[in-house]
């Protein structure tokens, strides 16, 4: 009999919090939508009461979605719990989250409480969470570096006053896979009343050890993995989603009869998704979903393969959803054509959106001659899943060679005022973006620049990838051409409007360290 492992996916709350990686309302539900699809049982929707923008997130997606559980984070405070359990109210199936620390650095120098003031706070809010709702998870912040004593003197409160899920937070990553093992069965066996919740493993990855810590905690009592999509969030990110379903699946003669209900078809596919709303590059080497996760070079490693797939493949590339689609697209396709090959490969549009995508897919066609998923994949990023255009790129004309200093001519239109200008640059890119920052007036930190193709062939897609620094937060935007330095105007100018909207939306937004 299978032991089901609960998957409560954060990548609408603790995966956004990756820097440059906030989403909109519409892109957050449209991420909800494919984890709907994806199976996982929890969606931690958002943290409401940090601002308006993710309050309404949460209360849209609980309307939507009617198969997984919806889930709001709470600190231990009364506005939080009541603003959490008004943002779900709608949900079919609702969870009220609430954190609160219990190491002694975080309750000295953070909360400023004692342990038994700490202790008193955790047993009120869940008695008052409680009284709202059925549905509660209650979190240890920074378990990981909290006396084992007082966790069991918390979790036992807790459940006594009516947490339903208790979760142990590695939240600095501080912890060796042994070391959480054990705290894990520790608690499993001390902790009265812990038999009749769930136990549940929330890891980071600061050592590069969550999924090695979540795997550790399941085979130590644990029954619920909190983790996100590609391991997106704080920091160096949360343990990846795709990494601890696909241990469980792949290693049964170690997870002996524990599974998830996860549908893995649809990993690659919602990888892609999170990638292109997000901007957050998904590494060539990325375990499951990266591009050479199934990619042979060597001679050895390629005679093998032809011989036995399973001499240098431990899984199938079909199980995580790898399979290029039969439709094929050219410049004789219709919508209703273009329409069903975005639902094949994983997005869900307006008519507006498919109708704005399919007018770039047209124009590539007439100068390329076979298009390709990733071509798709990226013109939908591209032209749909950018913040909104305060800043739209109109025109861009770049002179350079070997002989002449690179001069770029720029046209922005912001709102219905056409703005025009041409810079020096010490390259083509950079005169580029040494022109765009004379003309929206103020100088732009660029931290990264990235392009590659989106495909093999001289009339490759170029993608690239920016990342800017305004103060302590980083923004990311994606351009794509065939032209790479139209690309990496778009892109420029996609994280610019990402600032700019972060600016205007979320000066008092709350951010949680969960």
């Amino acid at each position: 009999m299978t032991q089901w492992i609960k998957i409560f996916d954060t990548t609408l709350r603790d995966g956004e919090q990756s820097p440059g990686c906030s989403m909109n309302k519409e892109e957050k539900l449209e991420v909800a939508y494919q984890l709907e699809r994806l199976n996982v049982d929890i969606i931690e929707a958002g943290f409401a009461i940090s601002s308006k923008g993710d309050f309404e997130s949460i209360e849209l997606i609980s309307e939507r979605l009617k198969k997984p559980v919806i889930c709001s984070l709470s600190r231990a405070r009364k506005e939080d719990i009541e603003l959490s359990a008004r943002a779900i109210q709608k949900a079919k199936f609702g969870r009220i989250h609430i954190f609160l620390a219990t190491s002694p650095l975080h309750m000295e120098y953070k909360l400023k409480k004692t342990p038994e003031q700490v202790l008193e706070t955790a047993v009120e809010s869940v008695k008052y969470a409680k009284s709202l709702m059925e549905d509660i998870e209650f979190s240890c912040e920074d378990a990981g570096r909290s006396d084992p004593g007082f966790l069991v003197k918390v979790l036992s409160e807790v459940i006594k006053a009516g947490a339903t899920t208790v979760n142990i937070p590695d939240t600095v990553g501080y912890l060796m896979p042994a070391e959480y093992g054990d705290l894990i069965r520790y608690l499993s066996q001390n902790v009265p009343g812990i038999e009749n919740v769930i136990m549940s493993v929330h890891c980071h990855n600061d050592l590069g050890l969550a999924t090695a810590n979540s795997l550790a905690g399941v085979l130590n009592g644990a029954s619920q993995i909190e983790c996100t999509v590609n391991g997106i969030g704080e920091r160096a990110g949360n343990t990846a989603l795709e990494e601890v379903v696909m241990a469980l699946k792949v290693r049964p003669d170690i997870y002996g009869d524990r599974g998830t209900k996860i549908n893995t078809k649809e990993i690659s596919k919602t990888s892609r998704l999170v990638s292109n709303i997000t901007g957050s590059v998904i590494q060539p080497n990325k375990a499951i979903v990266g591009a050479n996760a199934f990619a042979h070079e060597s001679g050895i490693h390629q005679d093998g393969i032809l011989k036995q797939r399973r001499t240098y493949e431990i899984m199938d590339a079909e199980d995580v959803g790898l399979v290029e689609g039969k439709l094929v697209l050219g410049k004789h396709s219709g919508r209703h054509a273009f329409a069903d090959k975005l639902q094949e490969i994983g997005f869900i549009l307006t008519k507006e959106e498919i109708e704005k995508a399919f007018e770039r897919f047209k124009a590539l066609c007439d100068q390329k001659k076979e298009i390709s998923d990733k071509d798709i994949e990226s013109i939908v990023a591209d032209e749909v899943y950018q913040a909104p255009e305060i800043y739209k790129l109109q025109y861009v004309q770049v002179i350079g060679g070997n002989t002449i200093r690179p001069t770029a001519s720029i046209q922005l239109l912001k709102g219905d005022t056409l703005i025009e200008g041409a810079g020096l640059g010490a390259g083509p890119v950079d005169a580029i973006y040494c022109t765009i920052d004379k003309l929206i007036g103020e100088p732009i930190t660029l931290v990264d620049f990235s392009i590659h193709s989106v495909t093999g062939g001289t009339d490759a897609l170029g993608e690239v990838t920016v990342r800017i620094r305004d103060k302590a937060q980083i923004f990311i935007g994606r351009g794509s051409s065939l032209d790479v330095l139209v690309a990496s105007a778009k892109a420029y100018i996609a994280a610019i409007n990402r600032m700019l909207h972060f600016r205007a939306a979320s000066s008092d937004r709350i951010k949680p360290t969960l």
